[in-house]
């Protein structure tokens, strides 16, 4: 599953460069994350600036853009 996060990355940066916040509610993209650990994906979401939060059960993950982040990018 994770040949297909870069995709998700760029996917998550185009809708962040525009909106506050990008909602992860397609099964695909949810299927991504599923296949990897709380660690990974709050590792993944800390290396582009951005932070996570896992909702409904984790059937939601939002991601917003890390203002403590911005800084060290």
């Amino acid at each position: 599953m994770h040949e297909h996060l870069p995709a998700l990355a760029a996917k998550i940066a185009a809708v962040l460069s525009n909106k506050p916040e990008y909602f992860v509610t397609q099964p695909a993209e949810l299927r991504v994350l599923r296949g990897m650990s709380e660690a990974e994906i709050e590792d993944f979401a800390g290396t582009h600036g951005w932070r996570v939060v896992r909702r409904l059960g984790g059937r939601q993950i939002e991601f917003y853009n890390d203002a403590s982040q911005r800084g060290q990018l």
